[in-house]
């Protein structure tokens, strides 16, 4: 290619030629990126933390997830992916966002993850549908998105492998088709239970415990406190956050998929029921009378 070079995307770090590149290098270099090769590269690497954690090889599961979130591939399809969403053109406290291929580029090569500290998310509100309640929302700068993208990777393989199999929350290719589903194959048999409990979660994505996602998330601790602890802008005050994650944030996905694997866990032990648990919600069926 005339005019500059290609990075390599098959490395792991990047290095400091590559950001020394002119603006219409850069242009090119995204441009050209081969992303079958890019997403073969990161699903690789997930599919090793799986083979290891099915293996039980917890140190190892550490090192392949230190491997994806310092990996260019990782970076690249990061950064693809919250340029492509539903909020690209959202920008959180610091106005920033990234709309051009010379800027995405750029976004992957800051992402280095050394002294991180997030900062706080933008509070807005909107309606909810057929309420006069408005909901709140808390947006991320677009750093702060690829960065939760990014160790997000990291979790799926396990949080995908630990979550109970009866929860249908916020899985991969799992869906609220599948849990009806699962309680149509559960409920339609003769001997099937005759008591059915179905509810909501109250504040479901508000009271999750910090230190239960600190004590029991397999990621590094300071990155995910940095997650949690970054407060909240509304009406030019920072706001602390003592307890919950954004229902929008990026990583709240498998953080919650591994909570809800556990709220099963616990009430299968207590009670023989079936537990389905699509997004907040949940259907739990009994012969006991006391569900």
């Amino acid at each position: 290619m005339k005019g500059g070079k290609l990075l390599n995307v098959s490395n792991s770090t990047i290095s400091s030629q590559d950001k020394k590149l002119t603006d219409f290098q850069l242009y090119q270099n995204w441009k050209t990126i081969n992303w079958n090769h890019v997403e073969k590269s990161v699903n690789k690497l997930q599919t090793r933390i799986t083979k290891a954690v099915l293996q039980n090889k917890w140190n190892l599961v550490k090192r392949l997830q230190y491997l994806l979130t310092h990996s260019y591939s990782a970076k690249l399809l990061v950064v693809r992916r919250v340029t492509q969403n539903k909020g690209k053109r959202t920008p959180g406290i610091d106005g920033e966002r990234w709309l051009t291929p010379t800027s995405k580029i750029k976004a992957v090569l800051s992402l280095t993850g050394k002294r991180y500290k997030a900062k706080p998310l933008k509070r807005v509100f909107i309606n909810k549908p057929g309420k006069k309640k408005k909901r709140p929302l808390g947006i991320p700068t677009m750093y702060d998105r690829a960065v939760q993208s990014l160790y997000s990777l990291a979790l799926e393989p396990i949080a995908e492998n630990m979550s109970d199999m009866r929860s249908f929350g916020f899985g991969r290719h799992r869906s609220t088709k599948d849990a009806c589903q699962q309680i149509f194959l559960c409920l339609s048999r003769k001997n099937s239970a005759q008591r059915i409990l179905e509810g909501d979660i109250n504040g479901c994505f508000d009271n999750i415990n910090h230190q239960w996602l600190l004590t029991n998330v397999p990621m590094e601790k300071s990155i995910l406190t940095q997650f949690l602890k970054a407060g909240f802008i509304y009406k030019r005050h920072l706001n602390p956050t003592k307890a919950g994650t954004p229902q929008d944030g990026i990583v709240r996905r498998e953080s919650y998929t591994l909570d809800c694997g556990t709220i099963a866990i616990l009430s299968i032990q207590n009670v023989p029921t079936l537990m389905c648990i699509p997004g907040n919600g949940f259907v739990q069926s009994s012969e006991d009378n006391e569900v």
